[in-house]
């Protein structure tokens, strides 16, 4: 089991204390990027490209075509950079699982932001623990956080790094551990860089563009399931869809194997290891799905809208992010038959 030397100074969650009515106001304090340098729980997973494969040919044709933007992309990337840029994405996992370890199942208040979700103390210092490293190792790179939104020093970058702390804060104020951290990193737009990290399970998936996604620094693959008949389906909850999503939905769930609830972004990283087939959502907003996008396609999965069409979004300091119905299989004949369910147009 790993062992963490390094903690926040923070005031005890037991004592902490802020209500809002509306805006959310808690008590961040001063950080310090040196308290988040990588730990040993982060050397389990420092990427060597040189011994991290390239897609195969068999896994390339169970994925989804790449995009000629991504195709151009990859040849504007050099090794080095993407080796420096998962170190620092480690980095950011680490920082922010030492926060979320320190609050798990612990007291706290919670307060409801505008659109009634959730947040707490864990999910607005735990994103200040990434964004202090990143300001310090790439100042010129642009930050869109969940509970923060744009930071940069300019109104555009071609990298920007899209973060959302607590990815299932749901699960994390009830004590379920089946939350993540995700990390996603943009090149021009294109996710080129996903990690899901789940702190309490000491779980790390690294998706990186034309390379194999891995799970603690072993490659994993999704299975074969090429018909809806035996697909085992997992969404957040069915309470989640409405109007034609849910009518869309139900499509779907009629006709799998099982339907199974409850995992946040944790059932994107179970499909990309081979242990679910499908996973259908809606309303979800970019900082919740970009970093899911390198894992799945790296693991040799498919991941789109509801139409099929590629997922993107464009970062900038007067983005909005709006809701986005996702869907994504392991199989590209089990999603091109999800998608033709969901009659979405």
């Amino acid at each position: 089991m790993h062992t963490q030397t390094h903690f926040l100074s923070l005031p005890s969650p037991r004592t902490s204390t802020f209500r809002s009515p509306s805006k959310p106001s808690f008590p961040i304090p001063t950080l310090n990027p040196n308290q988040f340098r990588a730990s040993s729980f982060s050397s389990q997973f420092n990427l060597s490209l040189s011994t991290t494969k390239l897609l195969s040919p068999p896994m390339a044709a169970a994925m989804a075509v790449p995009s000629n933007s991504n195709i151009s992309l990859q040849s504007e990337l050099t090794d080095d950079d993407l080796v420096r840029f998962a170190d620092v994405a480690n980095q950011l996992a680490d920082a922010a699982g030492v926060v979320i370890r320190k609050f798990f199942r612990n007291k706290f208040d919670i307060v409801d932001k505008d659109d009634l979700s959730p947040v707490t103390i864990a999910d607005r210092t735990a994103e200040e623990s990434m964004v202090a490293i990143l300001m310090e190792k790439f100042p010129s790179h642009a930050i869109f956080g969940e509970e923060n939104g744009w930071r940069c020093k300019e109104k555009h970058s071609d990298y920007v790094w899209v973060l959302d702390p607590i990815d299932g804060t749901k699960s994390f104020i009830t004590g379920k551990p089946l939350f993540g951290t995700l990390i996603a990193l943009l090149y021009k737009g294109q996710p080129i860089l996903g990690i899901i990290n789940q702190p309490i399970l000491e779980e790390r998936w690294i998706g990186i563009v034309g390379r194999r996604t891995t799970l603690n620094g072993q490659e994993v693959s999704t299975r074969s399931c090429a018909a809806l008949s035996q697909a085992y389906l997992y969404t957040t909850s069915p309470h989640l869809f409405a109007g034609a999503a849910e009518d869309a939905f139900i499509r779907v769930r009629n006709k799998v194997k099982v339907p199974l609830y409850g995992c946040d972004c944790y059932a994107y990283a179970l499909l990309a290891s081979g242990f679910v087939d499908l996973v259908i959502e809606s309303g979800l907003k970019p900082y919740d799905f970009l970093a899911l996008i390198p894992v799945i396609k790296g693991a040799g999965g498919s991941i789109s809208d509801w139409a099929g069409k590629e997922l993107c979004w464009e970062a900038s300091p007067e983005s909005h992010p709006a809701g986005f119905n996702v869907v994504a299989a392991g199989d590209a004949k089990l999603h091109q038959q999800a998608v033709e369910s969901l009659e979405w147009q």
